[in-house]
């Protein structure tokens, strides 16, 4: 079950807040004020995504904390985020970024997840107009060392199912020259800065596992 959402959009919509406990809500909002740092910061301070700045500048993000424990809960959730962002305006939602504190905190059970999560994807008709892209404190590129800083261009501060339009994507790219270099040139950015610059933007490292 979802704890919090915040569309930022549209932030009084019914169902933007389900959250049961005052302790719950506090968890949730961390947990989303945590992560808008790390995309403020890291994804557009460190320019690692050319196209995050404009939605995040027109608030067409939503943020929605997962109280997940099992999997299993997790992909219901999903499943009702796909729903609400295809059948959302994109002027008013363009893109949701899921997080879930409480379960696949271990990176490899989370990769393995993410074939569920596509094949979830193709189940509810959405193939070709909705993906995932994946983030996780823990994150590693295959044939990686763990503190390869190169990992962090994909390290999120709880781990993250980040849904994408297709059709948002292709209208960046087509504006964006050069779309083939980002993975290299963030390589390259994250090598610059070094664990000890990374440190220094002050980031939460590690999900909250209790």
């Amino acid at each position: 079950m979802i704890q919090l959402a915040i569309d930022y959009a549209n932030p009084g919509t019914p169902g933007t807040s389900v959250a049961q406990t005052d302790h719950q809500t506090a968890a949730a909002l961390a947990a989303i004020e945590a992560t808008r740092i790390w995309v403020d910061k890291a994804v557009i301070g460190l320019n690692l995504c050319p196209f995050a700045k404009a939605v995040q500048t027109r608030q067409q993000i939503r943020y929605a904390v997962s109280g997940a424990r099992h999997a299993e809960e997790l992909l219901d959730d999903m499943a009702n985020e796909l729903r609400l962002l295809a059948d959302t305006d994109p002027a008013l939602l363009d893109t949701t970024i899921l997080i879930h504190p409480y379960v696949l905190t271990d990176f490899l059970d989370y990769n393995d997840f993410l074939e569920t999560g596509d094949d979830l994807v193709t189940e509810l008709g959405f193939e070709g107009e909705l993906q995932i892209a994946s983030f996780h404190p823990d994150y590693q590129f295959a044939d990686t060392a763990a503190n390869d800083v190169a990992n962090y261009t994909n390290r999120s501060p709880y781990p993250i199912l980040h849904l994408l339009r297709e059709a948002s994507l292709e209208k960046a790219i087509e504006a964006y020259p050069d779309v083939s270099d980002i993975y290299r040139r963030n390589i390259e950015t994250m090598q610059r800065l070094g664990h000890s610059g990374w440190s220094q933007l002050g980031l939460k490292s590690h999900p909250d596992k209790k």
